[in-house]
C-alpha cells in the first residue's frame, strides 16, 4: 500500500495569545464559568505563538513523527496561510491529498492564568466536496477520521462507506457538534469504525445520557469494537468487550492543553497499528499528550517512535477495572 495512514480532518493556523492581565476575569453566571474582558478596552498580551492546527493536520504530523507513511486529506485555503501550512506538512513528510480553495481556517487561543478560550474560524474546512476527493489515491492500511462539519461531513460519510466497502479499518475522533447529532445520524461512520476515541462530554452527548465512564464504554461498545474515553486530568479508559483499562497520567506542568486529544488519539492508534496491546496503546496516548500539553502548539513537541517508547514506560498508572 502507498500509505500506512491517511488522516481526514481539518487544518488551520493556531495563534496563541498569552495574557496575565488582571482585566481578564472568570465569572460564574449561567451555571458555568464565563470569560469576561472589558468592553471597548485593551488587554495586554505577554506572548504569542503560531503553530499548525486542526485535527486532521495535527494527527497527520503525529503519525509521521511516529514513523508511518502518512497522507492528509482535507481542504486548505488558496492563500498565504495555506501555503505556509502545506510547506510545514511537507517538512514533516506528510503528503497533502486535498484541494485548495477559499480561506484557510484560523484559531485564536487566548490563554490566561488557569483559563483558555478559543475563537475558531473554520474557513474552507467545512467545504470538502466528494467530487474533490482523489478516491484512487486513498490507498492506505488505515483511515483516521477527525471531525468535519457541513459539506465536509457529507463527504466524511462517503469516505466511511468507501472504507467499509474496501476493507480499510477506520478510527474516529468526533467533536461534540457531531456527537450531539446522535447515533442514528452517525450510523454510516460508526458502522465503519473500529476504534472510537472521544472525551467524556462527547461520549455523553453521543449516548444521549449522563452516565459515567464505565457505563458509557459498554453502551458505545455495542456500536464499535474498541472504545476509548478521555477525561482530561482524570485520565482515559478503554473497553474492548472483555477488559476495561484505565490510565491516570503522571503529573506534569500544563502550559496549554490545545491538541491533547489529537495527540492522545493518534498515538493510541499508532500503537494499535504496530500490534501493541490496549494497555500499551493507552501508555502511548498518555505519553504523547503529556508532551504536547507542556508546550504551546499541537505539533512542535510531538514525540518520535524512539522517544515515545521511552516515555510510555512512565506515562501514567495503569489499572484494570472489572
Amino acid at each position: 500500500m502507498k500509505y500506512e495512514v491517511i488522516t481526514i480532518g481539518s487544518i488551520s493556523t493556531d495563534i496563541f495569545m498569552v495574557s496575565h492581565s488582571n482585566k481578564i476575569e472568570l465569572l460564574r453566571v449561567h451555571g458555568h464559568e464565563d470569560l469576561a474582558v472589558p468592553v471597548g478596552g485593551k488587554v495586554l498580551v505577554e506572548e504569542t505563538h503560531t503553530a499548525i492546527g486542526g485535527g486532521g493536520a495535527n494527527c497527520a504530523v503525529s503519525f509521521s513523527r511516529l514513523g508511518f507513511r502518512t497522507a492528509y486529506l482535507g481542504k486548505a485555503g488558496a492563500d498565504k496561510r495555506g501555503d505556509e501550512l502545506l510547506t510545514e506538512l511537507r517538512n514533516e513528510k506528510v503528503t497533502f491529498l486535498g484541494p485548495r480553495e477559499g480561506e484557510t481556517g484560523l484559531s485564536c487561543i487566548l490563554s490566561g492564568i488557569k483559563n483558555r478560550t478559543i475563537f475558531s474560524y473554520r474557513g474552507t474546512n467545512n467545504n470538502l466536496r466528494a467530487s474533490e476527493v482523489p478516491w484512487k489515491k486513498l490507498d492506505a492500511q488505515w483511515f483516521y477520521l477527525g471531525s468535519l462539519l457541513g459539506e465536509s461531513w457529507k463527504t466524511s460519510v462517503k469516505i466511511a462507506k468507501y472504507a467499509l466497502r474496501e476493507g480499510i479499518p477506520l478510527s474516529w475522533n468526533p467533536s461534540i457538534y457531531l456527537c450531539e447529532m446522535g447515533t442514528r445520524k452517525l450510523k454510516p461512520v460508526l458502522d465503519a469504525c473500529k476504534i472510537l476515541i472521544l472525551n467524556k462530554e462527547e461520549a455523553q452527548a453521543l449516548s444521549g445520557t449522563n452516565k459515567q465512564t464505565s457505563a458509557l464504554l459498554r453502551e458505545l461498545h455495542k456500536l464499535v469494537p474498541l472504545v476509548v474515553i478521555t477525561d482530561g486530568p482524570n485520565g482515559a479508559d478503554s473497553f474492548d468487550g472483555k477488559e476495561q483499562w484505565h490510565i491516570m497520567p503522571k503529573d506534569v506542568t500544563v502550559v496549554e492543553p490545545t491538541g491533547a486529544g489529537d495527540s492522545f488519539a493518534s498515538a493510541f492508534v499508532a500503537a494499535h497499528l504496530l500490534g501493541k496491546d490496549v494497555p500499551t496503546c493507552l501508555r502511548w496516548g498518555a505519553a504523547q499528550a503529556n508532551s504536547v500539553i507542556q508546550h504551546f502548539g499541537s505539533t512542535h513537541i510531538l514525540l518520535n517512535r524512539r522517544e515515545i517508547e521511552r516515555a510510555a514506560k512512565k506515562s501514567g498508572k495503569l489499572t484494570k477495572n472489572q
